[in-house]
């Protein structure tokens, strides 16, 4: 596990609204029997980086993985520069348990040291706002470029559901 000294400033602060909509599109792929791909778009305040969206990009995807093609890509800079907004975190569904797969790394969308990906195990079947943080496995991409899992004590200070 990794601890993170820089995510106390700036805790992601999400509405349970929003992480409902976000369990809501993440459920719809899992009866597709496909992971489902969610970015919480936000910006930065004083008390930590608030989600304005949770934003489905248009993707491919099937049972065991996730991609966002190029043009799919380019709507979501353009709608990120219309809203002024930035990546404040990637959340993803997995068939079975919640984990940082070999897939989830090849083609994550944050890239940056400290990017926050986050995996929600069963297709999100079995999760709610309220139980988000005991369900999910959260990984953030280290100056290695390694995605190391954070620890329950460190997850909770980044996240914040209001």
């Amino acid at each position: 596990m990794v601890e993170i000294e820089s995510m106390k400033n700036f805790p992601i602060i999400i509405e349970s609204s929003l992480v409902a909509r976000t369990l809501e599109s993440l459920r719809k792929a899992g009866e597709r029997n496909s992971e489902g791909i969610v970015l919480w778009l936000g910006r930065r305040g004083g008390d930590g980086v608030s989600v304005a969206e949770p934003y489905v990009p248009v993707h491919e995807a099937d049972y065991d993985y996730f991609h966002i093609p190029g043009q799919a890509m380019s709507d979501l800079l353009a709608h990120l520069g219309n809203t002024r907004t930035f990546i404040a975190a990637q959340v993803h569904s997995h068939p079975k348990t919640a984990f940082h797969s070999v897939p989830d790394g090849k083609w994550a969308i944050v890239r940056h040291e400290g990017a926050l990906s986050l995996v929600v195990p069963y297709f999100a079947r079995k999760t709610t706002a309220s139980n988000f943080l005991d369900h999910i496995a959260a990984f953030q991409l280290s100056r290695e470029n390694i995605w190391e899992e954070l620890s329950a004590v460190d997850l909770t200070r980044w996240i914040q559901i209001t």
